[in-house]
């Protein structure tokens, strides 16, 4: 059982110190309140994995709180009700309001131990089945054996040991996410949440809400920062910031802590940050639209995912590991992939990397018939025989911001250049018509290296 922080709330002092020798020898942090109020302040001060409340109380009842506390966002973690004169009435009610267990006094503290080991355990497997169901494409550990797979896997572990922070990028679709949950599942804080949070959704106005969280009247809405408590928060897309977003955080970072909106006292920050963009940070701090400071908080130690066509030895493994991954999870008929069409995907460019592996697959096992996927089926669906006539065109996901398709678009045309004139950046900028200058910056932002094409 991993070590947890817990609120005891119980106006009887021979009850919580017991309570609280008990559970600190068990290796937990407790925090004791004697009533209500001071309940409600506990709640305010830090975020509880787990509350042991007792139902009569002098101010107001447990089951008052409870209700309070169900209200809104719902529990803000297991509570387990403890009375010397319940009955199977207010049982019931605080089970529908979503208690985990009801432990009559006098308590036996075999019993009290087992119950709150079972209450962590329930709640910890009910958040890794959400992030299960809300992330299913992402394999638990790195797929791959190929040389760059492998190294970047044995630096991962490396940096997971160490509690820094740390700047992931990567072309969307390589697999960012995969490596920053490889990471946690690597480190120390394993045992604690893994909070994903798109920049994108805290871009709107919002920001202070969704990472610090608020305070309304007599409920608590706990943000991104302090639900991944002791864990890891997972800032996809970070370059999406916008400015006003940045400041916030970079106010919270400078002082270690924040306030919740409509709050009055600071909370501790104690929560690792693994940060991901497609973009160049650096640039986009030149441009004006990242923060300095922020960048540097955030890049402790940059991580860098390759493209799919940059391992394409991993893609008979990725396309096996992904055919059984949604046969189990998704309930499709199993198919396999010929050698042939194994060979003619080894030599696909892949714009979307493994991203766009993993939706050929699924596409081809929701719409093929037979157990074999054949390379003219897999030639139909890539739409690969305009393909093979011609040089390959940018393909861009319509499923993005225009900037970020416009990137890639770039890219791609700037990648097809580049092989066209084997990196004779003279021959290219005359045929692209830009200025050398200007066409060596955009390169650069890019991340594509002109040596390796000569």
């Amino acid at each position: 059982m991993s070590a947890a922080h817990i609120l005891v709330v119980d106006d009887e002092p021979d009850i919580r110190s017991l309570v609280k020798e008990i559970l600190e020898d068990e290796g937990h942090s407790v925090a004791m309140a004697d009533n209500g109020a001071n309940a409600r302040q506990a709640l305010r001060d830090r975020r509880p994995d787990l509350v042991l409340l007792d139902i009569w109380m002098p101010d107001v009842d447990g089951i008052s709180l409870l209700k309070e506390w169900a209200q809104g966002d719902g529990l803000p973690c297991p509570v387990i009700m403890m009375s010397g004169h319940g009955t199977v009435e207010t049982a019931v009610e605080a089970t529908r309001l979503g208690a985990y267990d009801f432990l009559e006094k006098p308590l036996s503290l075999a019993k009290l131990l087992l119950t709150v080991e079972r209450a962590l355990e329930a709640d910890k497997l009910q958040r890794e089945n959400q992030g299960l169901k809300r992330h299913t494409r992402h394999p638990v550990d790195p797929v791959g054996r190929s040389p760059v797979i492998q190294r970047l896997r044995e630096q991962v572990k490396r940096v997971a040991q160490h509690d820094t922070w740390v700047l992931i990028t990567g072309e969307a679709g390589s697999g960012r996410e995969t490596f920053a949950r490889f990471l946690h599942s690597q480190s120390l804080r394993r045992e604690r949440p893994f909070v994903d949070l798109g920049a994108t959704a805290i871009s709107r106005g919002n920001a202070a809400r969704e990472l610090f969280g608020a305070e309304e009247e007599e409920r608590i809405h706990y943000g991104a920062l302090e639900q991944a408590r002791g864990g890891v928060l997972f800032l996809d897309e970070v370059a999406e910031m916008d400015l006003e977003a940045q400041a916030q955080l970079v106010g919270a970072l400078d002082t270690g802590s924040f306030l919740r909106v409509g709050g009055a006292e600071p909370v501790r920050i104690d929560t690792r940050i693994i940060a991901a963009t497609q973009r160049n940070l650096e640039d986009e701090v030149a441009a004006g639209k990242f923060r300095e400071d922020l960048f540097y908080h955030l890049n402790v130690v940059p991580l860098h995912v390759p493209p799919l066509r940059d391992h394409r030895e991993d893609i008979p493994e990725l396309l096996s590991f992904y055919v059984n991954h949604l046969v189990a999870h998704e309930k499709l008929p199993y198919r396999h992939f010929t050698v042939g069409a194994q060979n003619f995907l080894r030599n696909y460019p892949w714009p979307g990397s493994v991203r766009e592996l993993r939706n050929l697959v699924q596409r081809m096992l929701i719409l093929g018939a037979g157990e074999e996927i054949s390379q003219e089926e897999v030639e139909a669906a890539l739409g690969a025989a305009e393909h093979s006539a011609q040089p390959a065109g940018p393909q861009v996901s319509f499923d993005q911001p225009l900037r970020q398709a416009r990137e890639q678009f770039e890219k791609a045309y700037l990648d097809y250049q580049l092989e066209k004139h084997q990196g004779n950046v003279s021959r290219m900028a005359t045929e692209a018509g830009m200025e050398r200058t200007h066409l060596y910056r955009k390169l650069r932002a890019l991340g594509i290296e002109i040596k390796d094409r000569r």
